[in-house]
């Protein structure tokens, strides 16, 4: 056969050939898209929670759970994740123990249906919520400026900050700690300050961020005991006091304690009855320079 029969021979019947050709495509497309096959998918999970629990969950709750389903593969290869809601886990009641995951809770689009669901129960585990008042703990950190030293607190207010959350959590903690006060510098003086409470572990809240601190700085002291000085009668000539010495406990800058002598330590009674003789309990009267002086004992007899 030439070259011009075969021409002719293809071009017999071309628009009946090409309607067969067409018809095949899409008889194939049908037939292949109308196959069933499966797909998995990882679907996300909401959970609705006790509004106001008196319980807490202690059990994670899984934030995607695996659903294979099965259907026309065209439907499934068009399918996105995105396109499917999330399954939701109702558990408001807060007394399941254990929740099952089953079909009729997966929103599989039409025409396709859920043939596996991992997983598909979830056990839960509840725990009572207690609420504790714990005592707050505020620290120091450096120190005050030459010469000064920390004298009182640091004090917090308030002095306690209630924690609620699983009682497990909650009856373990022993205190609650804030942040800590610097003393860098500071001479004397009362100080605040605000500082903030450390974050709680795990689920347990505290109902304050932060408590109100105060610190006293007050100036660097020593004490000294002086033993046995005699007491010195004045305003009565003859008169004697009972006893006839004291103790005596300084209590001054630590440069003046060194520099202290027996001989400035003078404690002194005075008699101020006109009386011709008699005998009269006296209050002990002690200065000395830049110190506080204790007197032991503080009163006496004084005979004249």
């Amino acid at each position: 056969m030439d070259l011009a029969s075969l021409r002719s021979t293809a071009a017999e019947n071309l628009s009946l050939k090409l309607l067969a050709f067409a018809f095949s495509l899409v008889l194939y497309s049908w037939v292949h898209g109308s196959q069933e096959a499966q797909r998995s998918l990882n679907l996300n999970v909401d959970t609705a929670m006790p509004d106001k629990p008196s319980r807490v969950l202690t059990t994670p709750i899984p934030p995607t759970i695996r659903v294979t389903v099965r259907g026309p593969k065209s439907t499934l290869d068009s399918l996105r994740t995105e396109d499917v809601p999330s399954v939701l886990l109702d558990i408001r009641k807060g007394t399941e123990s254990r929740v099952t995951i089953d079909p009729s809770m997966i929103p599989a689009p039409p025409g396709l249906k859920v043939e596996q669901i991992d997983p598909a129960a979830i056990d839960l585990v509840w725990e009572d919520v207690v609420a504790r008042d714990i005592p707050v703990e505020v620290g120091v950190v450096s120190a005050p400026a030459p010469g000064y030293v920390l004298k009182a607190g640091p004090k917090a207010e308030p002095t306690v900050a209630r924690a609620r959350g699983p009682k497990s959590e909650v009856m373990v903690i022993q205190r609650v700690r804030a942040e800590a006060f610097d003393l860098a510098g500071l001479t004397e003086g009362t100080y605040t300050r605000q500082l903030a409470i450390d974050r709680p572990r795990g689920r347990v809240v505290y109902d304050a961020q932060s408590v109100t601190a105060t610190v006293e700085v007050g100036r660097e002291v020593a004490e000294r005991l002086f033993s046995r000085v005699p007491l010195e009668v004045i305003g009565r000539a003859g008169a004697r006091a009972h006893p006839p010495d004291v103790d005596v406990r300084v209590t001054c800058p630590p440069e003046v304690v060194r520099a202290l002598r027996a001989e400035q330590i003078v404690p002194r009674a005075q008699v101020t009855s006109a009386a011709e003789h008699g005998s009269d309990a006296l209050s002990v009267v002690l200065s000395v320079d830049q110190c506080d002086a204790r007197v032991i004992p503080s009163n006496v007899v004084v005979r004249w």
